[in-house]
């Protein structure tokens, strides 16, 4: 039996130049690809840290790789529109929640507790906020307080029942998203959150094949909740190794790793560079 093509997507943020680690995972998406269709996606929800010059560079780096994708690129930050749709269809469902917890109220809250469950991103949010009365929270947002919106994952689990996907390097997979707690879906001044984001975007651009590092793999978790929830496909999964340096360290922008525009100045070639992020 002929297995349809391939969807697969690169979906960087252009908040630095991009590394080997980077070239790792571009290369690896184009390649899962084969025949079939490899998407680019730019993801500048967070209008703080993203730039233009970087964007830019984005398409210059991929280019001299020898990648080609497949045009319009989807930014993300010309339909925060389309989420904050989202948001409220999740909202109407009554699964998220209002919080005005700023991070030094989290932590006290956290440091007051006689034991603090932790999940993958550290510490989970102890639910402050999760049953301020509706009409204080409505005052709130009306006086411009900030504010993060949560999921209310007991709620949106049992709603969810039973979760799986696959994943090509460790086979079948049950969902636990429960070790993130209720996670933060979006902000006041961000009406979205990469979570939120890259599902939708995925659904809609007909991804396939999500291939990404090991580094972002209990994000599935959090990101299968989502499909359920939002009545979306779910595609199958590769999270493939990471290149790291003579440490031992993943290759990273706040680790200054070797930008791919560094190694071309260096007199690194196209060939050079498939070489050292494919090892």
């Amino acid at each position: 039996m002929t297995l349809p093509p391939v969807t697969t997507r690169f979906a960087p943020s252009p908040t630095g130049y991009l590394h080997l680690g980077h070239a790792r995972a571009a290369l690896f998406a184009a390649t899962q690809a084969k025949e079939g269709r490899f998407v680019l996606r730019i993801e500048d929800i967070d209008q703080n840290r993203c730039r233009p010059e970087f964007e830019a560079a984005i398409y210059e780096d991929l280019s001299w790789l020898g990648l080609t994708w497949e045009q319009p690129v989807r930014r993300q930050s010309a339909h925060m529109s389309d989420y904050a749709n989202v948001i409220a269809g999740l909202r109407r469902q009554e699964w998220v929640y209002p919080c005005f917890c700023t991070r030094t109220d989290i932590q006290r809250e956290i440091a007051q507790a006689v034991s603090a469950p932790h999940g993958p991103d550290g510490p989970l949010y102890p639910g402050t906020c999760r049953e301020l009365d509706e009409g204080l929270a409505r005052e709130r947002i009306a006086a411009g307080d900030p504010y993060a919106l949560r999921l209310r994952m007991d709620e949106a689990i049992e709603a969810a029942g039973p979760l799986t996907w696959t994943d090509a390097a460790r086979g079948k997979q049950t969902a636990t998203p429960d070790i993130f707690g209720d996670v933060v879906i979006a902000r006041k001044d961000m009406p979205t959150s990469y979570h939120l984001a890259c599902v939708w975007d995925d659904a809609l651009q007909g991804i396939t094949l999500v291939t990404r590092g090991e580094d972002l793999f209990a994000a599935t978790h959090i990101h299968r909740l989502l499909q359920r929830l939002l009545g979306l496909p779910t595609p199958q999964y590769h999270h493939h190794d990471l290149l790291v340096d003579a440490e031992g360290k993943k290759f990273s922008k706040r680790d200054h790793a070797p930008t791919l525009r560094a190694l071309r100045e260096a007199g690194k070639t196209p060939e050079d560079v498939w070489l050292m992020a494919t090892a």
